[in-house]
């Protein structure tokens, strides 16, 4: 299964217009997903938030890693780890760290963001090259704007139709995502019903994404915003991520009881 964490991090593309304050996430919380075609699991993921020091600076590091299963992985073996470690006090990333193998493709590269010069100091270990580049402001990695606009979201005032414009940097460049809300939903979960948010990033149609409109998910309609599912419609079939296991949650979680 390619491009795994991709996937994972395009689920994070989401936001509102409003700007919330109250924060969404603490240290020690942990998710896991399934991620399956079908009945076929294909990998499962995690991700985890720790609080530490980096640089003098107190930072939330975040750990997310997948990896293929059963015949999958005999077939076509996946061994990602993605890790961010953001600002406290700013939610903007300082570093941020890409180590993958999806079937014999490897990467493993360093950024270094420096967000008041607006730089990025990417540094590919396979590769042994180090090359800076300029950002914009306030931008994100594949994985720390998750956490960026879980703070961002207000619960009360989101409206279908809302949108929003997110600058990431990854691949050597800046790329631009929108994302739109398309309104609440009762979700059917492992948990029980919950209610939740439901999101539209629109991607590049390339030969991962069947089109524009390829990707839907859920976030829980609460003060944490968790993910709970991604559908992907790919190039050859679909894709669905489901939250398995979490713990660690800032706010109380609510199930629907009929």
């Amino acid at each position: 299964m390619k491009k795994t964490f991709y996937l994972l991090a395009l689920l994070m593309l989401w936001g509102s217009l409003a700007n919330a304050q109250e924060k969404s996430y603490q240290g020690g919380e942990w998710f896991k997903f399934r991620i399956h075609y079908g009945w076929f699991n294909a990998s499962y993921a995690t991700l985890e938030v720790n609080e530490e020091n980096y640089n003098s600076n107190q930072v939330y590091h975040v750990i997310g890693k997948g990896k293929s299963t059963g015949l999958m992985h005999v077939f076509f073996g996946v061994d990602d780890t993605y890790e961010t470690y953001i600002d406290k006090s700013s939610n903007l990333p300082l570093k941020f760290v890409r180590n993958i193998n999806e079937g014999g493709y490897e990467k493993n590269r360093l950024i270094y963001f420096d967000q008041k010069l607006k730089k990025a100091k990417v540094k590919d270990l396979k590769k042994d090259t180090e090359n800076t580049f300029e950002t914009k402001a306030n931008v994100q990695d594949m994985l720390s704007v998750f956490y960026f606009l879980r703070n961002k979201i207000d619960v009360n005032h989101l409206k279908e139709g809302d949108e929003l414009f997110v600058d990431l940097f990854f691949d050597d460049e800046i790329h631009k995502f929108k994302t739109v809300f398309l309104g609440r939903e009762v979700l059917k979960t492992k948990f029980g019903k919950i209610n939740s948010l439901k999101f539209r990033p629109y991607v590049q149609a390339d030969r991962i994404f069947k089109e524009e409109e390829s990707l839907t998910f859920w976030v829980s309609d609460d003060h944490n915003k968790i993910p709970l599912k991604i559908k992907a419609n790919l190039a050859v079939g679909s894709l669905e991520a489901d939250l398995e296991e979490f713990k660690g949650l800032r706010h109380s979680f609510k199930v629907i009881v009929d």
